[in-house]
């Protein structure tokens, strides 16, 4: 999918938010500037958060509830965490039962979540256009691609 604007990365997230459930888990990579927090502030937008959607990359983990957004998003910035047993101190499971999880960076995950996430890919083309590929797990058919 080619994606020519920070609007057209924005409104994607706006679109995912209409299909995301709770249990969710939504990993987002790409280099330095590709997207993956503006495509999380659409989703967040979608989901009916009015204020700012700080990228979460200091604190780590931000968290999101009603009545700000419809259910729990915990926003997760992984490019600060240094070693893997350190992702237990975030709780991020303790997210997934009435809520769902964006992850940016989830390489750093050691494939936690692979299975189930929904895998989006920004790459940034000589155009400045976002190019975007997703690994699109069994949970997720029939909700991608985005209608």
């Amino acid at each position: 999918m080619r994606l020519r604007t920070a609007a057209d990365v924005e409104h994607l997230g706006m679109q995912l938010a209409k299909v995301l459930r709770a249990g969710d888990v939504v990993l987002l990579s790409g280099g330095l500037g590709a997207g993956k927090t503006t495509l999380a502030r659409g989703l967040l937008r979608g989901l009916g958060l009015k204020g700012e959607a700080p990228s979460p990359t200091f604190a780590i983990l931000q968290g999101y509830e009603p009545p700000d957004v419809t259910f729990p998003v915990g926003h997760v910035d992984l490019y600060r965490l240094e070693d893997p047993d350190e992702l237990e101190e975030l709780g991020l499971d303790d997210w997934l039962g009435e809520g769902a999880l964006v992850i940016e960076w989830p390489d750093r995950l050691g494939g936690r979540f692979g299975d189930v996430g929904l895998a989006l890919q920004l790459a940034v083309a000589a155009d400045d256009v976002r190019l975007l590929t997703a690994n699109v797990p069994a949970a997720w058919e029939g909700r991608w691609p985005l209608k």
